[in-house]
């Protein structure tokens, strides 16, 4: 019963091993933001395979709780944009020099095989970004606009 127990607990464990998913709260007017989702878009749903993305529109009125909510669980003390939720980790503002560290926190809960799966899309991406995007095209679903939260 034990060996049973334990064999039904480690595939629970194997088999939900998935990217930490993005949350990223944007401005349609901010150039940090507009960099951030392009290199999300245009890399990081090509590299994992299971990543979903959910962009969140500050500006719109009805977002403004869920942002505010964001801001507090990330413990930040200020609203700028952009912030990217993923998994437990949080970041405010996007450079470049970040995309390691994106990498690593989407990586978190990824089994080896995943790891090695996304750095093998990785390097076929730079081999041939174009070819490989076009390959992929499905990849564009990852991203979801959220829909507001409309108070009734």
């Amino acid at each position: 019963m034990k060996k049973l127990l334990f064999a039904l607990m480690g595939l629970t464990f194997v088999g939900g091993a998935n990217a930490a998913d993005i949350t990223i709260f944007y401005s349609p007017t901010c150039p940090h933001c507009h960099h951030a989702r392009d290199f999300i878009s245009s890399t990081l749903i090509y590299e994992y395979d299971n990543l979903k993305v959910s962009e969140i529109n500050v500006t719109n009125a009805d977002n403004r709780q869920a942002f505010v909510d964001a801001l507090y669980k990330c413990g930040y003390q200020r609203g700028g944009v952009p912030v990217l939720v993923i998994g437990e980790k949080c970041f405010q503002g996007y450079a470049d020099s970040m995309q390691g560290d994106l990498r690593t926190a989407i990586e978190v809960d990824l089994t080896a095989e995943q790891k090695s799966a996304a750095a093998a899309n990785k390097a076929e991406m730079e081999k041939n970004k174009d070819a490989f995007v076009a390959a992929h095209a499905d990849r564009k679903n990852a991203i979801v606009e959220k829909e507001p939260v409309k108070k009734n």
